[in-house]
């Protein structure tokens, strides 16, 4: 490995270490933007709606047009001979998955409505995680995040849209502990779950309730991604299943709204599923204790939020806390 190489991986490395106090340091750098909840995920007032908005009533418009965004493939603090962030990442220090795969772009937000586009993961990558190391690496005056400018700015960058979902029952909620080994963003940091990018599966319309659904599979049952050719989601029995049990009342699924991780300039559109006791026991009796990704647990839904944790997580326990009434939790 060349002297630049390695310094860039140490700087990975420290960037890694270093994420929480990391995004409090990056929080202070926009002291005039909009905060979902008091927590530091930044937001413009009209992305958190007054109250949540039932799943079902979020509408998503397509727009297939490929409009370059002012800042891509940035090559800022790379080694020598490396094109992109992604291309670096993966040959010094890949994580466990880490593909380049088909995902959606947030063009417009004024919930209920979203606007989404084409784009491909490494789209977000190659923006969000050299901004963060720029940070860790303490480069005289940021030049990479100076150039994005506005964070909450859905042109300057491409901005990926992840689903991030809080799971209550009863008096506890779904936690997840984001393994740096294993994953590409938010390592060594708390976080609600499941949580992922918004992606399609195949030739998929943008579709919310079936990317969480199998998120839902991935993350608290260990389920394998790769759903192999000919996959039917609809005729899925897991699907199935979920889906009934939102049609019957026992699960219900809400937007809260959505907001940027000031660190990574990540996008997560928040959201909150409340399953019944009984429901949770025959859908979710088999969960797991690791995954792909990290390690699983539970924790009291009582308005408190674990440290360090995602400003996302953060944002969707505070949301879910202050609308709990409306949304049927009678915490303990």
């Amino acid at each position: 490995m060349r002297p630049d190489e390695r310094r860039w991986r140490d700087e990975r490395t420290s960037l890694n270490a270093s994420r929480g106090p990391l995004g409090e340091a990056a929080s202070a750098l926009y002291p005039d933007v909009p905060r979902v909840a008091g927590t530091p995920l930044l937001c413009r007032e009209e992305w958190v709606p007054d109250v949540p908005i039932p799943l079902e009533d979020v509408r998503l418009e397509w727009d297939a047009r490929d409009v370059p965004p002012a800042v891509a493939d940035p090559a800022d603090g790379l080694p020598d001979g490396y094109r992109t962030y992604a291309e670096a990442m993966a040959a010094l220090t890949p994580p466990k998955v880490f593909e380049d795969r088909p995902s959606y772009r947030l063009l417009e937000a004024r919930p209920p409505l979203l606007r989404l586009g084409p784009a491909r993961y490494f789209d977000g990558v190659n923006v969000g995680e050299p901004v963060a190391h720029e940070l860790a690496a303490a480069v005289d005056g940021l030049p990479l995040r100076t150039r994005v400018g506005d964070p909450c700015g859905l042109t300057r960058r491409t901005a990926l849209p992840a689903i991030t979902t809080l799971t209550v029952t009863g008096t506890e909620y779904v936690l997840h502990w984001r393994d740096p080994a294993k994953v590409a963003h938010a390592g060594g940091l708390y976080q609600v779950m499941p949580v992922g990018v918004f992606q399609p599966l195949d030739d998929e319309r943008p579709d919310i309730w079936a990317c969480m659904v199998r998120e839902f599979a991935e993350e608290l049952l260990g389920m394998d991604e790769n759903y192999g050719a000919g996959f039917v989601q609809e005729e899925w029995p897991f699907h199935r299943a979920l889906t009934s049990a939102r049609e019957q009342g026992r699960l219900r699924a809400h937007f809260l709204g959505l907001g940027v991780d000031p660190l990574t300039f990540a996008l997560d559109l928040l959201t909150v599923v409340v399953i019944d006791g009984d429901a949770f026991r025959e859908l979710f009796g088999k969960l797991v204790a690791v995954n792909d990704e990290g390690e699983v647990s539970t924790a009291p839904f009582d308005g408190t939020v674990p440290r360090p944790m995602q400003p996302a997580g953060a944002a969707a326990l505070r949301l879910a806390w202050r609308h709990r009434a409306g949304l049927g939790i009678t915490p303990g």
